[in-house]
């Protein structure tokens, strides 16, 4: 039997995993700057669109699940980034708040996109860049049908 689909060069997955590798770790100098890791810049850019969300929301913006994202905030709120609150209309849920504090690093944070797209800048032409912005429409296309059978199968 031939294993031709085995072999790493055939497969979608590996350069959407290493792309975003790469990309989180051209970040990753701006985020040490701000003292905050990738995931909880996902989730700081997810409340300064929409502040006070509850934890389900969060993580569905995110794509994760809620016993990944419920630790990450925490210590994000012992970072003082953000607080938990009970629901003003349900007692029962809680939501996520941006402090002051939060609400600051958003300023500071604003060059970051920018400070990624210098680095690409630098070793990507402007039709390549093009390329890349019609292939995260795609991506999102992909991730839209894996969501969808995902949620099928629940």
């Amino acid at each position: 039997m031939n294993y031709d689909q085995l072999k790493l060069e055939n497969q979608l997955c590996f350069p959407l995993y290493a792309a975003s590798r790469l990309i989180i770790r051209a970040y990753q100098d701006d985020l040490d700057v701000l003292g905050i890791t990738y995931t909880q810049y996902l989730v700081l850019m997810v409340l300064w669109e929409t502040d006070e969300l509850g934890v389900n929301e969060i993580a569905e913006k995110l794509i994760l699940n809620t016993n990944t994202v419920t630790p990450l905030l925490k210590r994000m709120e012992l970072m003082q980034l953000l607080s938990r609150v009970p629901s003003k209309t349900d007692q029962r849920k809680v939501m996520i708040c941006l402090t002051e504090q939060g609400k600051e690093l958003q300023l500071r944070a604003a060059q970051v996109p920018f400070n990624l797209l210098k680095k690409l800048n630098m070793t990507m032409t402007e039709a390549e860049i093009a390329d890349a912005l019609e292939l995260k429409s795609r991506l999102y296309k992909i991730i839209n049908t894996l969501e969808a059978g995902e949620n099928k199968s629940e």
